[in-house]
């Protein structure tokens, strides 16, 4: 049988080619470029994404048909009834209410954050890497500094400095992204200094394209894996991020995030005093959307490195011929019984 496995280390160029090399020998029609390019509907993704739909849809639609969750009652600390499906705090608001516009915000946070730190990171990693020279050197410079830089500790000092009435989601979100661009830059640094020196690129560039032109057309679609992937990572690091700096006090101030939910809870002795309700539903939301992410960042990966797939795929079929085998045992014993018993 003919060996598929990439004997060297493969880049995001190669993957539709070889995954292609390996659907021909598993019986099954190759797919085209873009769709080698998409993620494969595994169970892995489909839970992923149900997941984040069910949060999404949860964060977005959920603060129109809830409790106004700022409103005060002299009912602290209920359990979850009828009247308040999850119970109150400590100064009688609705859980469920806060709940669902601190998932929104916390939501609204993770996808300015992995916007922003992927422009930044697509920014200094392939522009620098294609023009090459003085701005490459500059740019990797720039990004190692960032690297060796605490990020955390970077993060606690900035947020600190900021006024809390200015703390905002924005604000929170830029000082996020800026220290969460810098190890993504590197990966698409090297990737692009792998893809620039193509065949395809280098008649790009003889043919007069212009540089913007050819970034975008010849190696940008090159790096869409890359940059989805990173994309999810930066969203799950700046939730947890934000609830970190909201569990501190340097959180959002003027908004209401599941960081700020924990921190409101653990200031109102909430472990202590036995009101489960009011730290874990924020935290569950918070293990289940970085589940849900992860378990489509998993899917992403196939296509960053095609031996993950060919390995899957490889199993599958083995998988089948076993099936296939055993139903043909089976068959046969059954008809050598039938003979026997007619005789």
């Amino acid at each position: 049988m003919t060996n598929l496995t990439p004997t060297t280390e493969p880049s995001i160029g190669d993957a539709p080619d070889q995954l292609a090399a390996v659907a021909g020998a598993l019986g099954e029609k190759p797919r085209s470029a873009l769709r080698a390019m998409l993620p494969t509907l595994t169970p892995w993704l489909v839970t992923g994404l149900t997941l984040i739909g069910l949060i999404a849809l949860f964060g977005i639609v959920g603060p129109f048909f809830v409790q106004d969750p700022t409103v005060i009652r002299n009912i602290g600390l209920t359990a979850p009834s009828a009247d308040h499906i999850m119970g109150t705090t400590q100064t009688g608001q609705d859980v469920f209410a806060q709940l669902a516009y601190a998932t929104r915000g916390s939501l609204e946070i993770g996808l300015l954050v992995g916007v922003l730190a992927t422009i930044l990171s697509a920014f200094f990693g392939i522009l620098g890497a294609y023009i090459g020279g003085f701005a490459d050197e500059a740019f990797s410079l720039f990004s190692n500094v960032f690297l060796v830089i605490p990020g955390l500790p970077l993060v606690i000092v900035i947020s600190g400095f900021v006024p809390p009435k200015q703390r905002g989601l924005w604000t929170i979100a830029v000082v996020l992204a800026i220290t969460g661009w810098a190890a993504s830059s590197r990966v698409l640094r090297a990737q692009t200094l792998s893809i620039r020196n193509r065949d395809y690129v280098n008649a790009a560039r003889v043919s007069g394209e212009r540089s913007f032109r050819v970034i975008a057309v010849e190696i940008l679609p090159n790096l869409l894996p890359v940059l989805a992937s990173q994309f999810v990572f930066a969203v799950i690091a700046a939730i947890l991020a934000e609830a970190g700096l909201a569990f501190l006090g340097l959180g959002a101030s003027n908004s209401s995030t599941l960081g700020t939910m924990l921190f409101y809870a653990q200031n109102g002795f909430a472990l202590p005093l036995g009101a489960w309700w009011w730290f874990i539903p924020p935290g569950l939301i918070i293990a289940l959307f970085g589940t849900g992410l992860s378990l489509i960042n998993f899917s992403i990966d196939e296509i960053i490195n095609p031996r993950l797939k060919n390995a899957r795929l490889y199993r599958k079929r083995n998988k089948t011929a076993l099936r296939n085998e055993a139903a043909r045992l089976t068959s046969a014993a059954r008809t050598g019984k039938t003979q026997r018993s007619a005789s």
